[in-house]
């Protein structure tokens, strides 16, 4: 079986060092101009992306910039200066989305590769086609669309690389065609500053026209989430998707999400492709992991079954589903200290979550603390809890800025976890 690709979202600097360090070979994100990451692309300037693309290179690992916006024409004079002020980074791909910005990006920069979003709505082979001739080398394949059609597409065009979406959010509009947002207020969603206005709870009414009397129509005392989608979550399909042999690529979706999220589905992702390629695969363990992240509940999409078969994937409910473990640190990158996400207090055990492939820590206890292993899990225990600068707290809030001491180091970019 082939070896997909991993690909995360890098919201901001943290977001793509822990994607990459929990396992994932490629990453996406970009700057605010012309993307449809406008909100966690404004963690990103000029300057700390070319670091970027300078620290995920060194890596040996790629980074894509999403430029897939949808430009007027007073801002293509600005567009021309964007790609190449971008492509002078030397970025292994750029993510865009018209016709238009592909051919201008070919003639720009025809060194940088061109990969096509997944808001061009490819679903078949003759639209795959018209993008390959304008020098597209991947198509990154609507939500909408299942595994046989993309074999269709790659029969057609072998050398297209096809890319899939696995996890992350699910718009509650046919791949984003929502104006939801821009309605109600003025944040257009095809311009990278949707409000997720589907997500929140309403109150339905029916109106009798002829006696202009108002009914309320209510479920419960909060209203309803009406529109909400379920978020999409393939892991369980993994093994089907890679035996299938036509996505090049898996591709997770979290522009605004935690950093807990992005380094454990990267984690859950790499574990899950692993044990397929070995014949291991065990569903139950990346189901697990993925349980543990906030979500508005789990739906497989429809990239193995097809719409017409789903009747589950709205969470009438609630807009977002507490994980089954919350997140209470993130160790820093020397390894020597956290900080905290939650309240953090002594005598208290937590699981310490580590990068991919990182080693086990040895076990040891001093007056800090304890750290351990038990069952093949690192717990951790502190004594005390000590500020880098020798203060020491009775316990530690997520609030709290200073980098807290560990018993011993960890590598970098753990988690602390219950």
């Amino acid at each position: 079986m082939k070896r997909p690709e991993l690909l995360s979202p890098a919201g901001n600097p943290e977001k793509l060092k822990l994607a990459l360090a929990y396992g994932a070979d490629a990453v996406y994100g970009g700057v605010s101009h012309f993307s449809l990451r406008i909100r966690s692309g404004k963690e990103f300037t000029y300057e700390s992306f070319e670091e970027a693309v300078k620290y995920t290179h060194a890596l040996g690992k790629k980074i894509y910039v999403t430029i897939n916006g949808f430009p007027f024409n007073a801002q293509l004079a600005l567009l021309e200066k964007h790609i190449l002020k971008m492509a002078a980074m030397k970025p292994d791909a750029f993510i865009m989305a018209t016709p238009g910005v592909v051919r201008l990006s070919r003639t720009l920069a025809p060194q940088i590769p061109v990969h096509l979003s997944t808001q061009a709505n490819v679903l078949n082979y003759l639209d795959a086609q018209v993008y390959w001739d304008l020098g597209v080398k991947r198509i990154v394949a609507a939500r909408e669309i299942g595994l046989k059609d993309l074999a269709g597409i790659k029969e057609k065009l072998p050398d297209l690389e096809l890319e899939a979406f696995v996890h992350g959010s699910m718009c509650f509009a046919y791949s984003g065609r929502c104006l939801i947002s821009s309605v109600q207020s003025g944040r257009v969603p095809n311009r990278g500053s949707c409000a997720n206005d589907c997500r929140f709870p309403y109150t339905l009414y029916a109106k009798n026209e002829e006696t202009d009397t108002l009914f309320r129509l209510e479920e419960d005392e909060t209203g309803t989430h009406v529109m909400n989608a379920k978020d999409l979550n393939l892991a369980l399909h993994v093994e089907e998707i890679i035996q299938s042999g036509v996505v090049d690529a898996l591709k997770i979706e979290g522009r605004t999400k935690s950093p807990y999220y992005v380094a454990t589905t990267a984690r859950a992702y790499r574990m899950a492709i692993e044990d397929a390629l070995a014949g291991a695969f065990e569903p139950k363990r990346y189901e697990e992991e993925l349980n543990t992240t906030k979500n508005r509940g789990f739906s497989d999409g429809y990239l193995v079954h097809r719409p017409f078969e789903k009747h589950h994937t709205q969470n009438l409910e609630t807009s977002i589903m507490e994980g089954s473990l919350q997140v209470f640190g993130l160790v820093d990158e020397g390894g020597e200290t956290f900080h905290a996400k939650d309240t953090v207090k002594p005598e208290e055990w937590y699981e310490v979550i580590l990068p991919w492939n990182a080693p086990l820590p040895e076990a040891c206890e001093n007056d800090i603390g304890q750290i351990c292993t038990e069952e093949g899990r690192v717990m951790l225990r502190f004594a005390k809890i000590q500020t880098h600068n020798g203060k020491v707290l009775e316990a530690v809030h997520s609030g709290n800025t200073q980098a807290v001491k560990l018993p011993c180091a960890l590598p970098a970019f753990s988690f602390l976890r219950r």
